[in-house]
């Protein structure tokens, strides 16, 4: 009898060459062998690298300096521990100088800088103080000088000659841990205190405006970390209602891919009517805001002359904004119509082998959990990395510059304030400080500290990619395991999912570190590529910049062929044992031979999946928008009040895609590799009573429709 069954003849040997009919093989094959060792090898020692680059950053590193503001000296205010321990504010002697252009030069104002234990609540004069003769008033003085300063009776312009007492005290609030003037505007009139003009302290009466433009100045590093902290207020307030928000989206994941199990027909034509009701929903909704705005004072600004602003609620009172939201609306749904008339056909065909793959985790049950083993792990690199990043760019040493108001040939350069006052800059420059300017550093291991974090990013994409990896082999070779019995579920071996997460850990470690470090140099060279357009931007160079796009382009779909390669590759190893580049090539190879089958039923299953996240993610979203806006009538009064409620939104909106994606991704992985396995029984068998076809009778049934009859088949070729 003839090994090759009918209608499976090599196209040429261009798509390499079918399987033949091998009576030994029953599946995933379990008495296999270490393959890629020499990657396997490679993985470790660049993890053990790693490790000891993460030694060397925590050992170096300081995050207090991303948490605490630095006074003159470089010490860190509120630290505990230390002498600044009650001292978590930072004051400026003199605000005003940080209107210097010097300040988006150095990021650094021109004046002392002290922590103290409270910002200034009222107007004083240091000269005032002494005149007075109260003592109160000069011990309430003390606090914003100089650490160390106690001779009170010190003759005044001696201590503001030798900058250990600031000239003039003005009530200030603090912001970002800073003191800043407590500006406010009262019909129209700027104001500190209720005072439009102020004491410097030198005898003149100076603007309340100076201060304004010092203290943007000042403000120009802070107002990133201003918006920070009112994003992270958002999130005190709102993060039990985010979590509330998540655990719906997992209970309705999880009930969507239960009653898929059962009603695996019924519940995609309902994901789909429901994807088109969301959609049409959002369009009417977009239109009746479009038009309750119209002949509103202000609507009609266009986004362009409104340009970019923090509080994106702005952006929802202008009907450009919703005409938008309309348009995109309008275009999806469109094209998802579109798209389910001309696949509705194939639809059919795509809910068979939905169905298959759910009763193929209904037999593995387990494997609807293992994502949150995979979720872990990327949890755990994520942190490592991050950690690190935060070590490594804070193991800087503090580095002092010389600042001034007045012209100096010495100004910005680096200067020790230990030795400063007896140096001949304070001779050549009378009014030259040396003043903490920034953490860097001249040492061997600051020179090398780029290539730690270029690393460190290297490592991050490896291990994240190679975790991803141990997640898809191990779910393949659960899956394979059901597709290849026979006798379905009494062939399955007992506990599939552990059985195959052992064997990959075993013998394919270094398989799956060689997909994962191929795909990981392709997106550490896109990051590269990232990184110089950004650094090009301002550039005028026109072809450099078309060459960076083209190769963003490139290597953007260079990226999402090898995971497409990875993933089916990965299958193979589940199945055969075989090493990456093995099963990378078989498995191109059975998909380019089956590229028809490829396109129209794998796709296709992928885009109801992709619809089936968008419902769920759709309706949590719309929830959340309800909720944390106050349109929910039943529940107004608990919704908590936001700076941003598009905080909060967005988080269950990004959550509800991760969690919907984490269920569907199993069932992802359960359709390629029955695919996969459908294609490659195919190739080795022909449906006779010698050589029977392993797919169950529903899935030939729907697959092998049109096909000539197996059993015909056979006949002809006795």
């Amino acid at each position: 009898m003839d090994e090759e069954a009918p209608g499976r003849k090599d196209p040429g040997g261009a798509y390499g060459t079918p399987q033949k009919y091998d009576p030994t093989f029953k599946g995933p094959i379990y008495d296999r062998g270490c393959t890629d060792v020499v990657c396997c090898v490679l993985l470790v020692v660049a993890i053990v690298a790693y490790v000891a680059v993460g030694i060397v950053a925590w050992t170096h590193g300081d995050p207090r300096k991303v948490i605490y503001p630095t006074d003159s000296r470089g010490q860190f205010c509120g630290q505990q521990g230390t002498a600044n321990e009650d001292k978590p504010f930072l004051f400026y002697f003199d605000i005003v100088k940080c209107a210097s252009p010097l300040v988006l030069l150095e990021l650094q104002c021109p004046t002392t800088q002290i922590c103290v234990s409270r910002c200034p609540d009222r107007f004083l004069t240091y000269l005032g103080a002494h005149a007075a003769g109260s003592a109160s008033a000069l011990r309430y003085y003390q606090q914003f000088c100089v650490p160390g300063f106690a001779d009170l009776h010190k003759a005044p312009l001696e201590a503001l000659r030798d900058r250990e007492c600031p000239a003039m005290l003005i009530p200030s609030t603090p912001l970002a841990r800073r003191c800043f003037p407590a500006l406010r505007a009262q019909q129209g009139v700027l104001m500190v205190g209720n005072q439009t003009t102020y004491d410097d302290g030198r005898g003149a009466r100076r603007n309340v405006t100076e201060l304004l433009e010092g203290a943007k100045k000042a403000n120009v590093v802070l107002e990133a970390r201003q918006l920070a902290m009112k994003i992270f207020e958002d999130y005190t307030v709102s993060w039990y209602w985010i979590i509330i928000g998540l655990v719906i989206a997992m209970v309705v994941s999880f009930v969507f891919i239960v009653l898929l199990r059962y009603l695996a027909g019924i519940m995609v034509w309902v994901m789909i009517v429901m994807v088109i009701l969301v959609l049409a929903y959002g369009i009417f909704h977009c239109y009746m805001e479009y038009d309750k705005l119209k002949g509103e004072a202000g609507s009609d600004i266009s986004l362009k002359d409104l340009g970019f602003q923090t509080d994106l609620r702005v952006y929802l009172h202008l009907r450009q904004t919703w005409l938008a939201f309309m348009i995109i609306l309008c275009v999806v749904e469109v094209l998802v119509v579109l798209l389910l008339i001309f696949l509705r056909k194939r639809i059919l065909i795509a809910i068979a082998l939905i169905k298959e793959a759910s009763r193929a985790v209904g037999h593995i049950m387990m494997s609807l959990l293992f994502p949150l083993c995979t979720f872990f792990l990327l949890c755990l690199c994520i942190a490592y990395w991050a950690s690190t990043a935060v070590f490594l760019s804070t193991s800087n040493e503090a580095v002092y510059k010389v600042f001034n108001e007045s012209a100096c040939q010495f100004s910005g350069q680096t200067c020790n304030p230990e030795t400063f006052n007896t140096s001949n800059v304070t001779k050549a420059c009378p009014d030259a400080q040396c003043l903490f300017a920034f953490y860097g550093g001249e040492t061997a291991y600051h020179k090398y500290l780029i290539v730690f974090q270029f690393y460190n990013v290297f490592m991050f994409f490896w291990l994240a990619n190679f975790v991803i990896a141990l997640g898809q082999v191990t779910l393949a070779g659960a899956f394979a395991s059901y597709y290849w019995a026979f006798k379905k579920p009494d062939d399955i071996p007992a506990f599939p999912l552990f059985s195959s997460f052992g064997r990959a850990l075993r013998y394919h470690t270094g398989s799956l570190a060689f997909g994962s470090l191929i795909l990981a140099i392709v997106q550490v060279i896109r990051v590269t590529l990232e990184y110089l357009d950004h650094r090009l931007k301002a550039a005028e160079n026109r072809f450099a910049k078309f060459l960076l796009g083209c190769l963003k382009c490139c290597f953007w779909c260079l990226e999402k062929f090898i995971k497409f390669l990875n993933r089916n590759a990965y299958i193979m190893i589940a199945v055969y044992g075989t090493n990456f580049c093995t099963s990378a090539r078989n498995a191109f190879f059975l998909l380019m031979r089956n590229i028809i089958r490829v396109a129209v039923l794998d796709k296709v299953t992928d885009f109801l999946f992709f619809l089936g996240k968008l419902l769920i993610v759709g309706s949590v979203g719309i929830l959340a928008f309800f909720f944390f806006t106050h349109r929910i009538k039943l529940v107004q009064d608990t919704a908590p009040s936001l700076n941003y409620y598009w905080v909060p939104i967005l988080t269950v909106i990004v959550g509800s895609y991760l969690i919907a994606h984490g269920f569907f991704s199993v069932y992802g992985m359960c359709v390629d590799t029955l695919f996969l396995c459908f294609c490659e029984d195919l190739e080795r068998n022909d449906g006779s009573p010698e050589r029977p076809y392993y797919m169950s009778p529903e899935l030939s049934e729907i697959l092998l429709k049109g096909s000539p009859e197996p059993s015909k088949g056979a006949e002809s070729h006795g």
